[in-house]
């Protein structure tokens, strides 16, 4: 006769939070003595070169609240055009510079404020320039598998117009949920999970 076995049951579904928080960004889950900062947290030193900027994102649900318990990755090249990847074969970019950041969102506004610079131009698949831009990964509760959206810059208006990746959007008027616009050296880059101004997701 077969017994149960109890102890090797499945654990119940569970959706991404907190544990991702755990893992991922312990210091601010005020779990200490892991790594001595988050990584991630930190993109930038005083020898990286490029424009240095400021990237303040929320990510808001369908009522127009920001959620307070996400988590967001961005990656990105480096002044250059480079990636700091072992796959990268066009040269050597910036030592100085991480080429991603992850932050949790703020408790109390669900903002987060990335440090970092402004990446250059990155080859499509065939050749062709991208614009400027940087790649989000967003996790939440709810969120069953994370989503990758991207960021491109207000003030590269000629580039965005070449860009491959926006010239295959149908819907033109769905290009600017994926524009953050330009405030000094701050870009502000809302990502809507749902209504009217849903951010393009991209399946990558």
């Amino acid at each position: 006769m077969v017994q149960p076995l109890n102890r090797l049951k499945e654990s119940a579904s569970q959706t991404a939070g907190p544990y991702v928080h755990i893992g991922l960004t312990p210091n601010f889950c005020g779990i200490e003595g892991v790594y001595a900062d988050d990584l991630g947290a930190a993109m930038v030193n005083d020898k990286t070169r490029g424009e240095r900027i400021t990237v303040r994102a929320r990510v808001i649900d369908g009522t127009g609240t920001p959620l307070k318990d996400a988590l967001i990755e961005i990656w990105q090249a480096d002044a250059a055009g480079l990636y700091n990847s072992p796959s990268e074969l066009r040269g050597a970019a910036d030592p100085n510079f991480a080429g991603w950041g992850r932050l949790a969102s703020d408790m109390e506004t669900g903002l987060f404020e990335f440090s970092t610079i402004k990446p250059g131009r990155v080859p499509f698949k065939d050749g062709r320039l991208m614009a400027p831009h940087i790649t989000f990964w967003i996790v939440a509760r709810g969120i069953n598998l994370g989503l990758h959206t991207r960021m491109y810059f207000s003030d590269e208006q000629d580039a965005n117009a070449e860009d491959p990746l926006l010239q295959r959007v149908e819907h033109k008027n769905r290009v600017p949920t994926l524009i953050a616009p330009r405030d000094g050296d701050v870009y502000t880059f809302d990502i809507h999970l749902q209504g009217e101004k849903e951010t393009i997701f991209l399946d990558i």
